[in-house]
């Protein structure tokens, strides 16, 4: 939260991972942070310290950076712990359109109606796998019936 950067150094540093020796980032790299930033709705606060932004929006700046880095795929975890309810549905809303577009998205996450109301597959853990399926089928199941303030024993 501390860290002394603007939003266009934490979104372009997701760009290191391509450079193996020159330090210096490309026109490529600068082009693919720009479109990111605008992407996510974050492109008029380049020159902003990252430190000064609101908790989603500082998600939204990360959620940039991530895809610098891989575009394809997305590990996430708990991406919305800390935001207020109103940011963490902006949030999964962006996460939602971003696979929809073509991104894999990952994601732990303990907010269970969130994640079933988003999701096309499920992985329910405890110490052992207790679920992986489609969304309806885990709604359906006993864990999935637990989770969701049901009465069934897992």
């Amino acid at each position: 939260k501390d860290f002394p950067a603007s939003v266009w150094e934490v979104a372009l540093s997701g760009r290191r991972n391509q450079h193996q020796v020159l330090p210096f980032y490309t026109a490529e790299d600068k082009r693919v942070a720009r479109e990111n930033l605008e992407r996510l709705g974050a492109g008029a606060w380049r020159a902003k310290s990252f430190r000064a932004l609101s908790g989603g929006q500082q998600q939204r700046v990360l959620l940039a950076r991530a895809l610098c880095a891989c575009s394809k795929l997305l590990l996430l975890d708990e991406p919305c712990t800390g935001l207020d309810p109103m940011a963490a549905g902006e949030l999964y809303d962006m996460l939602t359109k971003l696979n929809r577009a073509g991104t894999a998205v990952l994601m732990v996450s303990h907010d269970v109606a969130a994640a079933a109301a988003r999701s096309n597959k499920i992985l329910h853990l405890q110490t052992e796998p207790l679920f992986f399926g489609g969304t309806e089928e885990y709604l359906a199941s006993p864990a999935g019936r637990r989770m969701m303030g049901g009465a069934a024993n897992v």
